[in-house]
């Protein structure tokens, strides 16, 4: 199976993902600068700075969901219960951003993100449980035939 391929795409995918995520908070947290934005009479700066926040943190953390599809490939065994636990949620946020997407931001935005979380998916199911369960009894079959 295609497994390992799988994974380096979902990878690099979410690796060159994570820079424009930044890129597009950076963008918004310099309008809400510029206008002098609030919300609920917060203050213009902290309404500034959490934007900022929130796009470096959203990078990092698809960093890291990048790593866990990098090191799934390079291992070619399946991530931890952590690992997959962050891919579960890259994935839930491709999802309910596809959605929102559709209405806000059209269909070619909603395209990238559904094909994302579908790599996401296909990556997760790939190295499932029973996938490695045969990978070892397949091992366990050469080792005794080898012997």
């Amino acid at each position: 199976m295609a497994r390992r391929p799988i994974a380096l795409v979902t990878a690099l995918v979410l690796l060159l993902e994570a820079p424009g995520v930044v890129a597009v908070n950076a963008v918004m947290a310099r309008f809400v600068k510029a206008q002098s934005m609030s919300l609920g009479g917060l203050d213009p700066a902290a309404t500034h700075t959490g934007t900022w926040a929130l796009g470096i943190a959203s990078g990092a953390a698809l960093a890291l969901c990048a790593l866990v599809a990098l090191v799934a490939g390079i291992r070619d065994r399946r991530p931890g219960r952590l690992g997959r636990t962050l891919l579960v949620g890259c994935a839930l946020a491709h999802g309910l951003l596809g959605a929102l997407a559709v209405a806000l931001l059209g269909w070619g935005v909603f395209a990238f993100l559904v094909g994302v979380l579908g790599l996401i998916v296909l990556t997760l199911v790939a190295y499932g449980k029973e996938a490695e369960e045969s990978e070892s009894e397949e091992e366990r079959g050469a080792a005794s035939a080898a012997a």
